[in-house]
């Protein structure tokens, strides 16, 4: 049997809604699993309330502050911590808060791990700098190949110290198998869906860059009867974006529902026909993908980022332009037009590829067996 963990201390802004905020949970519910400690220290959230019942322990500090005295002081106690509770690892997953981690290692043997976790703009003067925290811990872990590929040209990290560990799902939850007609009947009663017209569905939050005006210009391009489109995504407070893809959608004759977030994703995406992802920037990862294809849903999505690892043309789905609606489009329409038998072989061989790279045990291993090769 592997040796326990070490004490792990995850360092984050908060804990709300959000991948970041969900793997960090997962790595602490495999820690404690395992037989280890798990620390997490944040501003507090919605979250926390799960993150203590998989056994974890939560520090409360103002990790979200965005101030130079803030930085010392979360600095000073971090350091505290890890000498008071006797962590070993140090794991950084946010920008500003790492600084502070960065720091706590010094004087207290802490060994430094940070998750790079996204591209991090670099439009302002001195924003390399800032974003170069994440690629200075002693294993720098990427959630992808283009985001490790991204690491290297920025940061000359060198592959020695860099671990790519795909961000993953629960193939249990995300399992058509699994999700019973009652929830179905309940979504499709509350989005008002008709029997009788394929439906689309976009899980994305409504920002420009996820690309809704894309699939809402490509819907007018499709031929009677339309599917109808399904985007399932918070605005958060994007009040302004939602009045333009209303307004768009009305112009190009798409019938839509603004679902909002949802709270129960599988049965989501087993109402739909067909998933589309329609990013205009890259993903550093995508989750949403692989819940789709764990689900057995064929998926169209933007062919660049992440998602070119993760779609496999023509076998577990299809990658076209980003920002290309004509495209897109056309993708749709062969995709609709698939017969049954072949829809279900696209469905087997996407889920048969989550479950072989992109499940959350395999995450959760793969993160453990980082904090043991330094501890």
């Amino acid at each position: 049997m592997s040796a326990p963990p070490p004490t792990v201390l995850q360092v984050l802004p908060a804990l709300g809604q959000g991948g970041v905020e969900r793997g960090t949970i997962e790595i602490a519910r495999a820690l404690v699993e395992a037989g280890g400690r798990a620390l997490v220290a944040s501003a507090g959230g919605p979250m926390v309330a799960e993150l203590e019942a998989a056994g974890a322990r939560h520090l409360t500090l103002p990790l979200d502050r965005k101030k130079p005295a803030a930085l010392l002081a979360n600095a000073a106690a971090l350091r505290r911590i890890a000498l008071e509770e006797g962590v070993r690892i140090i794991h950084a997953r946010s920008r500003f808060p790492a600084w502070s981690a960065l720091m706590a290692t010094r004087g207290s043997g802490a060994r430094f791990v940070t998750t790079y976790h996204g591209s991090y703009n670099e439009g302002f003067p001195g924003k390399r700098l800032y974003n170069s925290v994440m690629a200075r811990g002693e294993r720098v872990i990427a959630i992808s190949a283009h985001i490790a590929a991204l690491v290297r040209e920025r940061h000359g990290v060198d592959p020695a110290r860099l671990r790519i560990i795909p961000r993953g799902v629960d193939p249990a939850r995300f399992d058509p198998e699994t999700v019973a007609p009652a929830r179905l009947q309940l979504l499709r009663q509350q989005w008002a869906l008709p029997a009788d017209r394929p439906v689309i569905l976009m899980p994305a939050r409504l920002t420009r860059w996820k690309g809704q005006a894309v699939l809402l210009s490509a819907a007018a391009m499709l031929q009677e009867p339309r599917p109808l489109i399904v985007l399932a995504g918070d605005a958060q407070g994007r009040d302004a974006y939602r009045a333009e893809l209303e307004k768009l959608a009305a112009e190009n004759g798409a019938t839509v529902r603004f679902a909002g977030p949802v709270a129960d994703m599988p049965a989501a995406l087993a109402l739909a026909d067909l998933v589309v992802h329609a990013s205009t920037d890259a993903e550093a990862f995508g989750r949403t993908i692989v819940e789709a294809q764990a689900m057995r849903r064929p998926v169209i999505a933007s062919d660049l980022g992440a998602p070119r690892e993760t779609v496999e043309e023509g076998v577990t789905g299809w990658r076209v332009p980003p920002g290309d609606a004509a495209a897109l489009a056309g993708a749709i329409t062969r995709a609709l037009a698939m017969s049954s038998a072949a829809r279900a072989a696209m469905g087997e061989a996407a889920r048969a590829a989550v479950l072989a790279r992109y499940t959350t045990r395999a995450m959760q291993e793969a993160t453990l067996g980082v904090y043991r090769e330094l501890a």
